[in-house]
This record gives structure tokens, C-alpha cells and sequence, in this order.
């Protein structure tokens, strides 16, 4: 509570958290935090220009996701994420070189995930159907990005389709390891991961094209509604494993069950931005920030961390970002004689984790 109640000691506050905001102490002396003044501005200027970078992509993502890639304009990007064309053209060449950097980012993204899982010890089989189903289970939750992976990336350019081709070589090659595993003297084709990887992208296509987007895991189906995309768990399996193992290795995979639970507490990428009426700026992600790392943070405690001198415009900040739904206060608040006590909702946690960047995330 003592903590709550005053603003943090400058000998004892952690490097760099005073870095960002106006530079200002309260009583308007500038404040670098410890950090040598110019370093301590190229710093925050690196930092504004990341957090603004991972705005535009972000905002490439959601327009190429709801209107297809070649409706993702300059202008519109600009006006989805809330910067100047002049701030685009200073972070990106063209349109392309933002696509690109929002198509890596997602990649990277699932890569992580699906890696994690195949990582896992076992047999091969296991291991790839845990990383395929946990894939599955991603797009769903993310289908804007599983729009634009899947299909939008057939429609860009020599170096989105290059991408698209790198991944296409890396899962086939994991899906090829199912040689180690097969019977002695089994020897499929040599083309014959290639085609599996194909087959099976063609079929997530397919269902991407055709249905609306699919009811959360676990959810009851509705009449011509999409079954979500790890329904197809087995089924893929199936047609994974059959050339390496046989019939009956397939048989058994497609009657294994698929997963009827999703293991994502919160959708990630740019899903969580969905229809909030509020503009994210670099502020805010410092104000953001300062409560996922100190959950139960006061206003004046906020203000300090974030470098908001005027204590009402924190307070404006935080009635939005309630309003949104995205902290919620779990103080008693100043009727009862006690400071307010924010913390991130779930859907603030999942907007957090994908604006934060290297300066606001520490």
C-alpha cells in the first residue's frame, strides 16, 4: 500500500523505467532516469518508432484480414493504426515492405507455437500431431491472420510469395522425418512431404474460402456455420501418416479425437484490437505497461512511471481504457479514503502482449 500511495524513489527505481513519457520530473526538471540525457531520448525515439512500427503492422494485418490484401492502402493502413502517412514512409518503403513485416511477424509468431509443441518428447507421430493440432487451434482463434497466411499471401508479391515458399520447404521437411519412423523397407516417393504439405494447405484453404469465420473451439456448430479448423486434426493426420505408416497407422489417427477445448486463454495478434472505439499511442502503452508489470498500481503511481505530469489526463487515460474494458480497478478508490488499484482485464492482457515493445515491456 506504501508503495501505491507515493511515487517510487529515483534511487530506487529500475533502470530505464523513467526513460519514456515528457522526460520531466514533477517539478519539471528533466529526468533521464539514471541514463545519459542523449542516450536516453535516441532511446525513447527508438522505442516510439518500434511501438509505431508494430502499429502499422498490426493495422496491415487487420485490413488485409477483413478486406483482402488489395484493399490494404497506404491511406487506410495509416488511418487503421492511427499515424501520418509521413510516419509510414519514415518506417516503411512501400506498402510491400510493411506486408512483409507483418506477414514475418506471424510467421515467427506460429513458428514459436507450433515448435514448442513438436519439440516435446515422443514419437514422431505424436509430435506432429500436437504441433499441428496447437497450430489449428491458433488459426482459429486468429482468424484474420489465418485469412492472410492461407490466402492473402497467394495474392502479394514475389517476396510475400518467397516467404510463403520457405515455410512451405521447412514443414515438409519435418514432415519427411515420418522416413525414420516407418517400417523397414518402406521408401515412399521423393516428393512425397511435398505433396502432403500441399494437400493439406489446400485443404485449410478450402475451408477458409468457403465458410464464414469458425465459432470458437468447443462451441456448438451452428446450421452452415464453419467447424473450426481443429476439427481437421484427424484428418490431416490421417493423410500425414498413411505413406510413412500405413493404413492402419492412418486408420488410427483419424479416429483419435480431436480437440474439443481451446488451450488459448485470449486470442493474440491483432484480434484483440477488434471494434475498441480507442486509439492506441505510445502513452498508452507506457500506461499499459506500467500496470502489467505492477498489477495494482495507483493513478499517481502510474503517472509517475508513464512520465504524465498533468494527473487528470492520467486520469481521462485510465476512465478510457476502463470504459474499454481493458483494466479494471480493484481498489476501493478514493470514496472509501483509499487509492485505486488497476489491473489489466483479460482482453487488456492479450491488447498488452502484442503492443508492447522493448521499452515498454520491462
Amino acid at each position: 500500500m506504501a508503495r501505491d500511495q507515493r511515487a517510487p524513489s529515483r534511487a530506487t527505481a529500475p533502470p530505464g523505467r523513467y526513460v519514456a513519457g515528457n522526460g520531466l520530473r514533477r517539478d519539471g526538471v528533466a529526468d533521464t532516469g539514471g541514463v545519459p540525457a542523449g542516450e536516453a531520448g535516441n532511446r525513447q525515439g527508438a522505442n516510439v518508432t518500434e511501438f509505431q512500427s508494430r502499429r502499422l503492422t498490426l493495422a496491415i494485418c487487420e485490413v488485409v484480414g477483413e478486406s483482402g490484401v488489395e484493399a490494404a492502402t497506404v491511406g487506410r493502413v495509416c488511418e487503421q493504426a492511427g499515424v501520418s502517412r509521413r510516419t509510414f514512409y519514415e518506417i516503411f518503403a512501400n506498402r510491400e515492405e510493411c506486408f512483409v513485416a507483418a506477414v514475418d511477424s506471424q510467421i515467427e509468431r506460429l513458428a514459436v507455437v507450433a515448435g514448442s509443441a513438436y519439440t516435446q518428447t515422443g514419437s514422431w507421430v505424436d509430435r506432429v500431431r500436437g504441433a499441428l493440432s496447437l497450430l489449428l487451434e491458433h488459426l482459429d482463434a486468429q482468424p484474420n491472420v489465418a485469412r492472410i497466411l492461407v490466402v492473402e499471401t497467394l495474392r502479394a508479391g514475389p517476396t510475400i510469395l518467397e516467404r510463403r515458399r520457405e515455410v512451405l520447404e521447412t514443414l515438409a521437411v519435418v514432415i519427411d522425418e515420418g522416413r525414420t519412423a516407418g517400417r523397414a523397407g518402406s521408401d515412399p516417393p521423393p516428393l512425397t512431404a511435398e505433396g502432403i504439405v500441399g494437400g493439406a494447405l489446400s485443404v485449410i484453404h478450402a475451408r477458409l474460402l468457403a465458410s464464414p469465420p469458425a465459432p470458437a473451439v468447443g462451441s456448438a456448430v451452428s446450421d452452415g456455420g464453419a467447424r473450426p479448423l481443429v476439427a481437421l486434426t484427424g484428418s490431416l493426420m490421417a493423410m500425414i501418416v498413411h505413406p510413412y505408416l500405413g493404413q492402419a497407422a492412418a486408420r488410427k489417427e483419424l479416429e483419435r479425437p480431436a480437440p474439443t477445448s481451446g488451450r488459448l486463454a485470449t486470442p493474440s495478434g491483432a484480434e484483440p484490437f477488434k471494434g475498441l472505439p480507442i486509439r492506441f499511442t505510445y502513452r498508452t502503452a507506457l500506461v499499459m505497461s506500467t500496470i502489467a508489470s505492477d498489477p495494482g498500481a495507483s493513478n499517481r503511481y502510474i503517472a509517475d512511471r508513464a512520465g504524465i505530469a498533468d494527473e487528470g489526463q492520467t486520469s481521462r487515460l485510465l476512465r478510457r481504457l476502463q470504459n474499454c474494458e481493458l483494466i479494471e480497478n480493484r481498489g476501493e478508490g478514493h470514496p472509501r479514503g483509499s487509492p485505486n488499484a488497476w489491473a489489466l482485464t483479460e482482453r487488456g492482457e492479450a491488447v498488452h502482449a502484442t503492443i508492447a515493445v522493448n521499452g515498454t515491456a520491462r
